[in-house]
């Protein structure tokens, strides 16, 4: 049953009450509506009508069109692929009533949806996929009401409206946008009904565009408050550049869950906000009079000015004091859990961010202070924390900050802690650049060695010329007492080939010999290098059968590639690279002995002079590093007993032990870092221990594998495998 109502039956009662009242009421409109008292389903083919649900009736519209929608206490509606143009409010939804509003859209010269109430009875409206213009608001909230919309649009389009205006009801907001012409949502007190307004944004954009995202205002007799939840991905955007804005005795408690936001929470005097950052959020912008922050789940927020909150409680979060080149004051009242503060320092200036609890700190804090390649001009202290009082514990996080060739400590005096320009140590930048060119010399020798080990026993053939190559890998211990501890891993190819030459007395070969190696050096806490290596050599070798003395001679040209990576006490990592050519030469002088029943002694003694050009480069964070040219001058006396197995058909197996006492000379090499000289020194004696085995597979094919291990003053190696095979023409 429908009854169509007449001009003359129209009482003149408003259908809303005041513009400020948090209670709306169902009456007849000021225009004709045709009444819906049963259920009734329209279609495509209805007329352009207004419409009014009685209580108990529901009306079910699918791809309509229609004007003003009313629905009275009781009532419920079903739109459905249609469009609502209205002149006033487009769709009043009275107390106890439910409206569901899918793929469709609403265009008002009023308000979109008003979900109002009746006493302490509200409304529930649903809105999906839809799209909803007002021009004095897109939606209204009374207290007890609720809106959901997803996968929607709703505006307030005309001068000062707001996207939703609410009272103590609530808002649920996914995948959706929410847009005024001033705020994007504005929550207003409720005298008449106890409780607070919930609203819920997931993946939601709120955008006011002449004001904040979001305004909580009441009044002295009715204080407006709300809860605030913005999560996965919501986004408030204010053209203040406000997100939260609670003033007129109002209150706010915010939460940001798994969002990014930019931009300012402002508290009024009289009023009152809390924030908590959940779910690694983050905040850029400003606080003012928030009253309780908490930061959790490696949340952070970054300041952009001077700032103060009332309590600040840490669960794994993070607070940014701006950008390098500004500095700024953070103002607790009280601090309590653990978390950590980004903080920068410049020391020339005396300029520091500040963190200043007035109350009571308690917890366990980390400092992650700016690092610098460049050094401070003056060893003076920052003061960077103050406690009122308290047991708080603050630390620098990795322990130390990198400020050019050195890094620094935080002292604790009382309740206050500073930066230390007096305590240093080298720096992670300075301790690779003394790597880099102290490495030069590991790695020219670990793809040298001697003679047996290079290039087998070529003895087992005669002495035949022949091609060979060897695959190769060493670790070196290098400890700080020769200016900075790290440990180098060596893995190379050699290869090499030789033919007779027939000058006095003996045997002579004359080769060549190239190949390649990669050192990677592990200075520990993240800080690395690598050197490529690529050499060419000459060698001569002298074998006299008769006597069993021999000698043998290399001339090697190096061309090395290196590079650093230096992890920064902020957590930043540098970089840097250069590029240099080193030359050496060493000779080898012995006698094979042989003994009973295949034995055999061979003592010899090495020598080996290598100069490696000095070079300087710049870290990407500004860091100078300056090597001289480094010299090597190393002796070596050794010997080598072993024996001769027969094993038939031109085949032999020779196992050996070998020891050897070597000596570095040179102890004066230095490098220069920023304006700070620093010795490599790698003088010194060790002792070297090794085994091997050389195989004669025939007359033509020899295998040998050898294995090394040394100990001494500044190098040990602690593992050194070679692995060989030579080919005689």
């Amino acid at each position: 049953m429908k009854k169509r109502t007449t001009p003359s039956s129209r009482t003149g009662k408003h259908a809303l009450a005041l513009a400020l009242a948090p209670l709306w009421l169902v009456s007849e409109a000021t225009f004709a509506l045709t009444t819906i008292s049963n259920d009734q389903t329209i279609d495509a083919s209805a007329g352009l009508d207004s419409y009014q649900v009685l209580a108990g009736a529901t009306l079910t519209a699918q791809g309509a069109a229609t004007r003003e929608i009313q629905l009275r206490a009781g009532s419920a509606l079903g739109f459905s692929a249609g469009t609502i143009t209205a002149t006033g409010d487009a769709l009043l939804v009275g107390s106890d009533a439910m409206a569901r509003i899918a793929g469709s859209t609403i265009v008002s010269q009023g308000r979109g949806i008003v979900a109002a109430r009746t006493g302490q009875v509200g409304s529930t409206v649903e809105l999906v996929g839809s799209n909803v213009t007002g021009q004095a608001g897109g939606a209204a909230i009374a207290s007890n009401s609720r809106l959901s919309i997803s996968d929607s649009a709703l505006r307030g389009a005309g001068a000062g409206s707001a996207g939703v205006r609410m009272f103590n009801g609530q808002l649920e907001a996914a995948n959706s946008q929410i847009m005024g012409a001033q705020e994007g949502i504005l929550v207003n007190g409720d005298a008449a009904v106890v409780g607070q307004a919930d609203i819920d944004l997931q993946n939601t954009l709120v955008e006011g565009q002449a004001g904040a995202a979001i305004v909580v205002a009441g009044s002295a007799a009715a204080p407006a408050s709300a809860s605030i939840n913005v999560g996965n991905g919501s986004r408030l955007v204010g053209s203040n550049g406000t997100l939260l804005e609670v003033r007129n005795a109002s209150s706010a408690n915010m939460t940001v869950d798994n969002a990014h936001l930019v931009g300012d929470i402002t508290v009024e005097d009289g009023s009152s906000a809390t924030l908590a950052l959940n779910n690694q959020s983050s905040l850029t912008g400003h606080l003012d009079g928030v009253s309780r922050l908490g930061i959790n789940d490696q949340s952070t927020w970054i300041m952009t000015q001077d700032a103060s909150v009332g309590d600040l409680v840490l669960n794994d979060g993070n607070i940014q004091f701006g950008q390098p080149d500004a500095y700024h004051r953070l103002t607790v009242e009280n601090l309590s859990g653990s978390g950590i503060f980004v903080m920068h320092a410049d020391f020339s200036t005396g300029q520091t961010d500040f963190l200043d609890v007035t109350g009571q700190a308690t917890g366990n804090h980390g400092l992650l202070i700016g690092s610098s390649g460049r050094d401070p001009q003056a060893e003076n202290e920052l003061h960077v924390v103050h406690a009122g009082s308290g047991d708080a514990v603050f630390s620098l996080v990795n322990g130390r900050v990198d400020l050019g060739a050195f890094s620094y400590e935080l002292v604790q005096r009382g309740e206050d802690w500073y930066l230390d320009g007096s305590r240093r140590v080298i720096s992670p930048a300075t301790q690779s650049a003394l790597a880099l060119f102290s490495a030069a010399p590991t790695v020219w020798y670990g793809e040298l060695a001697s003679l047996r080990s290079r290039m087998g026993e070529l003895r087992l053939q005669d002495g035949q010329p022949g091609a060979w190559m060897r695959a190769y890998g060493n670790k070196f211990d290098v400890a700080a007492s020769s200016g900075v501890a790290y440990k180098q891993v060596q893995q190379g190819l050699s290869f090499g080939a030789d033919a007779p030459l027939p000058v006095g007395d003996g045997q002579w070969l004359l080769g060549v010999l190239a190949g390649y190696s990669r050192s990677d050096l592990d200075l520990s806490q993240g800080t690395s290098g690598d050197v490529d290596s690529y050499y060419l050599g000459l060698y001569a070798t002298w074998l006299d059968k008769q006597s069993g003395y021999y000698f043998d001679s290399v001339v090697k040209l190096n061309r090395f590639e290196n590079d650093a990576k230096v992890a920064l006490s902020d957590g930043n990592e540098a970089e840097g690279d250069y590029s240099n050519l080193g030359v050496g030469a060493s000779a080898e002088f012995g006698r094979h002995i042989a003994l009973e029943d295949g034995y055999f002694i061979e003592p010899y003694t090495q020598w080996s002079v290598a100069q490696f050009q000095g070079k300087d480069y710049t870290l990407d964070n500004g860091l100078q590093a300056k090597g001289n040219t480094v010299h090597s001058v190393l002796g070596k006396l050794g010997s080598t007993l072993g024996r001769n197995i027969d094993l038939g058909d031109a085949r032999v197996l020779q196992p050996y032990v070998r020891a050897a006492y070597a000596h570095e000379f040179i102890n004066n090499n230095q490098v220069k870092v920023n304006d700070h000289r620093f010795d490599n020194d790698l003088s010194g004696s060790r002792a070297e221990l090794g085994v091997g085995v050389a195989v004669s597979m025939g007359e033509r094919l020899q295998a040998h594998a050898d294995f090394d291990y040394s100990a001494g003053e500044h190098i040990d190696q602690p593992w050194g495998v070679n692995l060989g095979l030579r080919y005689s023409w």
